[in-house]
């Protein structure tokens, strides 16, 4: 059989079975996914040449008007704009002009008065250095520490998670847990285990100044960003230490320990749990913020953004639960409520309430001795 033909018969034995309609959607599907791939790189582009901020509260904008005011190119300012419009992140009048609505505002430009705050987490792409150390976890098992996943990472997450901390912390938050307030405002020693870079634990320091708060975290990027971060706001209550959770001392005094978000990243949780447990006071409160999820992936199926945490699990959260041999390998989803309870209970904690504070992506366990 001629080499074209052999070629044509293997084409039709792949396409048999093929529905043409189902492959459509299918296709469409997948095409969507490169779509929001090109979208995030240009809302990264947007927060980070204050373009979102030069529209924010400015009603309707021509691309020159928005190109003056951001100091930038027009022509390169218009087709981010069109392309911002047929996302539907931007209005596109009859006229040509462009406005940003006052949700868009809260959810792309106001960093420091909006929970809703998003654009912080869109980073423009992650290193191919660091996708082809990802790619290696898949044959070695052995995944990419934080540390390794480079300093945009870091600042990102900061970002990505500072509108909550920074608004929210110390009025939602901090008042559901029973008398930790009223500690704080005493002097009450504060530690926070995987501090990142230190939003969470600059809130409180600022916001109690006779706290005595200390933040430890594994990676020494997060780390000089955290202390940076401190000596930028003058605050003389807080310091920070490069070690992990396992690390902090048994001094049995700590009236508040803090894990955000970092539970299901850590290689051994349990011990970090351990080592809280020898260093928080009798009286003292663990509170700890973890991502929802429910450990049944058919009723996780519920949210909408399910696949999102599965990719951030398996580029960051999973790597750094498994970037060591003995690794406990959680992941974003794998702190669920049952297995918090499980985790604080094995290391001798007997009280465990959970907190529903309306954070879309987060649940809070207050945890007590």
């Amino acid at each position: 059989m001629p080499q074209d033909s052999e070629a044509e018969a293997s084409q039709v034995q792949q396409n048999r079975g093929v529905d043409p309609d189902k492959l459509k959607l299918f296709s469409f599907n997948v095409w969507t996914y490169k779509m929001g791939e090109q979208v995030s790189m240009m809302i990264h582009l947007g927060d980070r040449l204050g373009l979102y901020r030069a529209m924010a509260g400015s009603g309707p904008m021509t691309s020159d008007q928005v190109a003056e005011t951001s100091g930038l190119d027009e022509r390169f300012v218009r087709e981010w704009l069109l392309g911002q419009a047929a996302a539907q992140l931007l209005d596109r009048n009859e006229d040509g002009s462009f406005q940003m609505s006052n949700e868009a505002a809260a959810v792309l430009a106001n960093e420091d008065s909006s929970i809703a705050f998003a654009a912080g987490a869109f980073r423009g792409g992650t290193e191919p250095s660091v996708i082809d150390a990802v790619a290696d976890s898949f044959r070695t098992g052995i995944g990419v520490t934080y540390e390794q996943q480079g300093a945009a990472a870091a600042a990102g997450l900061a970002r990505m998670t500072g509108p909550w901390s920074r608004i929210a912390l110390n009025s939602v938050i901090l008042p559901a847990m029973d008398g930790v307030v009223a500690k704080l405002e005493a002097g009450a020693e504060v530690v926070d285990i995987g501090c990142g870079a230190g939003v969470t634990l600059t809130t409180i320091a600022a916001a109690f100044p006779n706290a005595n708060c200390v933040g430890y975290d594994p990676s020494g990027t997060a780390i000089a960003q955290a202390t940076e971060r401190a000596a930028e706001l003058g605050l003389g209550n807080v310091s920070f230490i490069e070690a992990g959770g396992e690390d902090v001392p048994p001094t049995a005094s700590v009236d508040l320990v803090l894990t955000f978000d970092c539970l299901h990243d850590m290689p051994r949780p349990d011990l970090s749990a351990v080592a809280v447990r020898k260093a928080i006071d009798p009286d003292g409160t663990w509170l700890i913020k973890d991502i929802r999820s429910t450990g049944d992936f058919t009723k996780d199926q519920r949210n909408p953004l399910l696949a999102m945490f599965y990719g951030f699990s398996v580029s960051s959260c999973l790597q750094s639960a498994r970037s060591q041999p003995d690794g406990l390998g959680l992941g974003t989803l794998g702190l669920h409520p049952k297995r918090a309870q499980e985790l604080v209970a094995d290391a001798g904690f007997g009280s465990f309430t959970k907190h529903d504070l309306d954070d879309v992506a987060n649940l809070y366990y207050e945890v007590r001795v």
